[in-house]
């Protein structure tokens, strides 16, 4: 059952994690499935509203995605946004046909009437909302009305307010509609009657509560890195299930400056955890010789981490969970299992567990967000500069290494990452900054130092701003501080006599290199 909660069909758009995210502000808690999420299965949980998320197919093509009409008839508010707007009208008796003008980009919304989700708003104000469609609805089914318009959407926004049904054609949930959350609230609470009763603390008593059904009296293992997620993770079970827990730290040789002996000290030593510390790097860098292509890396790496991890797991007794930290953006880059998304790259600790593991997993991050992970972990009372270090990939550096994995890269690079975290850190800005770090290009360059040529590697600089990963803008640091970066690395790091910043954003580029 989602108590006071929302669920969210999915239709395969990349914005659903945002529709999700801006729930989830709300303290309201919502759930996505997708669109072929059986009928009788939603009837079970038992939601509060339902919410159609966008897609990037047409209502009236062949094959295109769909969902029970009976959705309509659960006597809950239902709400369509762009292709759940389309695709309610299709399947309620309107039309939808492709757009003479397509519409892109910004758009004038006029309030006609302030209804549903456009409680609280004035009629004949002027709204500006965030488009992306090239079909639109031409006629309306029986019972429904305009409540919002633009010059070229003569149904931008329309209800049956008799059956509490909505539909936007434009994205509420997108940063573009500055206007979007109040809409979002308004269908949450005034629409739907949510309760603002989500909090990490009731995140954290679920959860524990949830584990302690889940593992009974076996024992977890978890495959602790160090890092945010796993770390939450480890502590959330911790809680749940006490010394059953036994963390296993992998050390791949991909880790940065001084990893491994922190997070020993951390979590051995300062939360007393049951830790085993594996040093696998000859193991790991042994097997990725010769490889430069990026997603067989990522595979490597994530083929050895489950041989080295299971090879330990087998010495302890009676262990039937692995504990993991993935988290929600992992998914929807990694499986469509959401819908008919698009997989961008593959994560070691998504999914490919083989069947020798016979371990059941626990992942009680899944659904969860990178700023809702830290927010759980501050619940727990975990330290905040544990809780806001900048997110590091499962593969480690290998991602921030293009090209062949060697040694002498691979100690460059940490030595000039190190520099870079001390400097943002120096200059206040580490925890202003969503992620920042260091990559050791594949390329040499020619330079000049105390008269004598050389020729050494290239170090480019990454930071960017996000919220939670899915988009992000290259961060803005003051041009005193990136020559200060430059010049320390150049001087200190040896291999290396040129630094470049990298200042594109997600889309069109990924945060990490590979």
């Amino acid at each position: 059952m989602i108590v006071d909660g929302v669920l969210i069909l999915d239709f395969g758009s990349q914005y659903t994690q945002l529709i999700a995210r801006r729930i989830r502000e709300q303290h309201v808690y919502c759930e996505i499935q997708p669109c072929t999420y059986a009928l009788d299965d939603i009837k079970a949980i038992e939601p509060r509203a339902i919410v159609l998320s966008g897609g990037p197919a047409r209502v009236f093509a062949e094959g295109s995605p769909t969902v029970d009409p009976g959705v309509f008839d659960l006597g809950v508010p239902v709400l369509g946004i762009c292709y759940g707007m389309q695709l309610t009208s299709h399947l309620l008796g309107g039309n939808v046909e492709r757009a003479d003008e397509r519409e892109y980009g910004p758009a004038r919304l006029e309030v006609v009437k302030p209804e549903g989700l456009l409680h609280g708003f004035q009629v004949g104000s002027h709204v500006d909302v965030w488009m992306s469609h090239g079909d639109r609805v031409e006629s309306l089914p029986p019972g429904f009305q305009t409540i919002a318009q633009t010059s070229s959407s003569p149904f931008a926004a329309v209800a049956n307010l008799e059956r509490q049904i909505f539909g936007v054609q434009f994205h509420p949930e997108v940063a573009h509609t500055p206007r979007g959350v109040e809409m979002l609230r308004a269908f949450l609470f005034e629409v739907a009657g949510c309760k603002p009763n989500w909090t990490p603390g009731s995140f954290v008593e679920q959860t524990v509560e949830s584990i302690k059904r889940q593992v009974g009296d076996r024992a977890a293992v978890c495959g602790l890195s160090g890092g945010v997620d796993s770390s939450v993770a480890a502590m959330l079970v911790s809680r749940a299930i006490g010394d059953k827990l036994t963390c296993i730290f992998v050390d791949n040789g991909l880790l940065r400056k001084d990893e491994a002996e922190s997070v020993v000290h951390t979590y051995r030593d300062h939360f007393g955890l049951k830790l085993i510390h594996v040093d696998a790097a000859d193991e790991f860098l042994e097997a990725l010789a010769g490889v430069s292509d990026p997603e067989k890396k990522r595979k490597i790496i994530g083929k050895i981490f489950i041989d080295v991890f299971q090879r330990e797991a087998q010495k302890l007794e009676d262990v039937g969970y692995l504990v993991q930290g993935t988290l929600y953006p992992d998914v929807i880059e990694s499986l469509s299992f959401k819908g008919p998304s698009a997989v961008i790259k593959s994560h070691h600790n998504v999914g490919g567990l083989p069947d020798t593991l016979h371990l059941e997993l626990v992942e009680p991050l899944r659904l969860l967000f990178k700023d809702e992970v830290r927010e759980v972990g501050e619940a727990m009372g975990m330290p905040h500069d544990l809780l806001w270090r900048h997110p590091f990939p499962g593969p480690g550096l290998a991602v921030r290494c293009p090209g062949l994995i060697e040694k002498e890269k691979l100690d460059i690079l940490r030595e000039a990452d190190a520099i870079f975290m001390e400097e943002l850190r120096a200059a206040d800005l580490y925890d202003k900054i969503w992620q920042a770090f260091c990559v050791i290009l594949p390329v040499r360059t020619v330079g000049v130092m105390g008269d004598e040529r050389t020729y050494d590697y290239v170090i480019g600089i990454r930071a960017v701003d996000s919220r939670d990963g899915m988009t992000a803008d290259w961060s803005r640091i003051p041009h005193e501080v990136l020559a200060r970066i430059s010049t320390r690395i150049i001087n200190e790091v040896r291999g290396c006599n040129r630094v470049c910043y990298d200042i594109s954003s997600k889309p069109p580029s990924t945060i990490e290199w590979e």
